[in-house]
């Protein structure tokens, strides 16, 4: 993903279509109910997020969420990029 969100980013920006990309960790969501309905396994996950909390939806697409930020003017200088939205994960 990284990589495809760079490529792009650089052959569209000319016309001036930015392309940048979100890597969320683990969000409280439906889909992560698998992990989240088993204490242990939550507890393990959890255990290697430096922030020891799941992310909210809200944090990245809400109002004031990741999304919202790269579609707004404050990223109109961003192409190419994936933001890490995982809690402190990668730097464990």
């Amino acid at each position: 993903m990284v990589g495809l969100t760079r490529t792009l980013g650089e052959a569209w920006a000319a016309d001036g279509i930015r392309v940048n990309g979100i890597a969320p960790g683990l969000v409280d969501t439906k889909l992560t109910k698998v992990t989240t309905a088993s204490p242990a396994r939550l507890d393990a996950t959890l255990s290697r997020v430096p922030l020891g909390r799941m992310g909210l939806p809200h944090e990245i697409a809400g109002v004031a969420g990741v999304a919202v930020f790269l579609a707004s003017p404050l990223a109109s200088y961003m192409v190419g990029e994936t933001l890490l939205v995982d809690g402190g994960l990668t730097l464990a």
